[in-house]
């Protein structure tokens, strides 16, 4: 996470800034519309299960994958159906960051309600589009629909002419 945000710093001393200072921005997120139904991809270095609740908890260097969609952290809770048969939803912690597509970002957490085929990421979130850069205190993304909403004090760093 630090290294992402470093680039940015770094992308940014060359761009002209141009505050957009809004309280929401809906813009695209991802190349192409997620597929709910692919598989989900879970390795880490550790797993812990609880019967009692229908959770599992994965811890160190969390990688999951779904379709073209990649989200990383230190932490990540899975919780399964009353069956026990599929992923309701995940929630990662720990400093998350997710990639689709061309695009990247970051927050201190996330939450994936995979029928819903949404990602609502809070905590710093920072978003990366090629040479542009977007903050905000919230991100909710709509994986189905290839679009997300920022919210809470959104920030932009455009490119200039060049």
């Amino acid at each position: 996470m630090p290294f992402l945000r470093s680039l940015i710093v770094a992308s940014a001393l060359t761009l002209l800034p141009v505050a957009a200072l809004a309280q929401g921005a809906k813009i695209a997120f991802g190349n192409v519309q997620q597929d709910t139904s692919q598989p989900v991809e879970v390795t880490a270095d550790n797993l812990d299960v609880n019967q009692n609740d229908g959770t599992a908890i994965f811890t160190g260097n969390v990688l999951i994958g779904q379709g073209e969609m990649r989200l990383s952290a230190p932490k990540v809770r899975i919780y399964y159906n009353e069956d026990g048969d599929r992923i309701e939803k995940m929630k990662a912690s720990g400093g998350v960051t997710l990639v689709s597509g061309d695009d990247a970002a970051e927050a201190a957490e996330a939450e994936y309600n995979i029928d819903a085929g949404l990602i609502l990421m809070r905590g710093n979130v920072l978003l990366v589009q090629k040479k542009s850069a977007l903050t905000a205190e919230r991100m909710n993304i709509d994986i189905k629909s290839g679009t997300a909403r920022m919210e809470g004090r959104v920030k932009t760093v455009l490119p200039g002419n060049e």
